[in-house]
């Protein structure tokens, strides 16, 4: 039985997430199914994290086992034949059992995408918000963010996590053009609807809403109502997820 580490990207618009549902397709049933075929056998395929409803992946990592025999490239090549065109298969490598996709990450990095203006060719992966933004007190905001560990506030209500403990090492804003911007964020690990959370309470930094007082206010509470609303996922992409260095 040999251990295989599966490098991809979907566009998530069609999908129910990552994770099979029971009432909806998923990305994972649309792999599975496309390595039991051309494997010949059931595959379980387990990545690095769980994505949800509509969100994008631009590097998703996964990995699989089988004691089937094959060629990684020409595997690669008849998954990108057989799978959607919204899924895309990079590379296959053989790694250790032990390496663990979910696990053996020390690091994801997300990016989510706002526009200022209508803009038709960046709409379907961008959120639209057309009122002035303060992004240095955002960018404020970001730094606040790291110098914290516990991000209850921007966790999912009514989700089974066993901590809501993350470390965020990077969170900042860049301006793409002279309408576009972007927003990165680095941690060890994430909560259900966290950075979706995160963008929607920095946009009210942004806004003169709240207070960079009253920002850290909302952190400490680890009160999820306290925080600001959920941003559309449309606009939201797993960028990387990054390993030791001797993978």
């Amino acid at each position: 039985m040999g251990r295989f580490f599966i490098t991809f990207s979907y566009d998530g618009t069609r999908y129910h997430g990552w994770q099979i549902q029971p009432n909806g397709n998923s990305v994972q049933a649309e792999l599975q199914n496309a390595l039991a075929i051309l494997l010949r056998q059931p595959v379980e395929v387990v990545a690095a994290g769980r994505t949800d409803a509509g969100v994008h992946a631009a590097k998703m990592v996964a990995h699989f086992d089988t004691d089937v025999p094959f060629q990684t490239l020409q595997l690669a090549y008849q998954l990108n034949r057989l799978l959607p065109r919204d899924i895309a298969v990079g590379h296959i490598r053989a790694v250790s059992d032990e390496m663990h996709a979910r696990f053996s990450a020390i690091a994801r990095t997300y990016h989510y995408f706002i526009h200022t203006r209508k803009d038709p060719f960046v709409e379907q992966y961008s959120c639209m918000l057309g009122y002035q933004l303060d992004f240095q007190l955002m960018n404020e905001a970001g730094r606040i963010l790291t110098s914290y560990n516990d991000f209850g506030a921007f966790c999912k209500t009514h989700t089974d996590v066993k901590t809501t403990i993350c470390k965020v090492t990077e969170a900042r804003w860049d301006q793409l053009d002279n309408h576009r911007y972007k927003f990165t964020i680095t941690a060890n690990r994430f909560l259900r609807n966290m950075v979706r959370a995160v963008v929607g309470t920095m946009i009210d930094v942004g806004r003169g809403r709240i207070s960079m007082d009253e920002f850290r206010g909302v952190i400490e509470s680890r009160n999820r109502s306290r925080a600001g609303e959920s941003m559309p996922a449309k606009a939201l992409f797993l960028a990387e997820v990054t390993y030791p260095e001797n993978v």
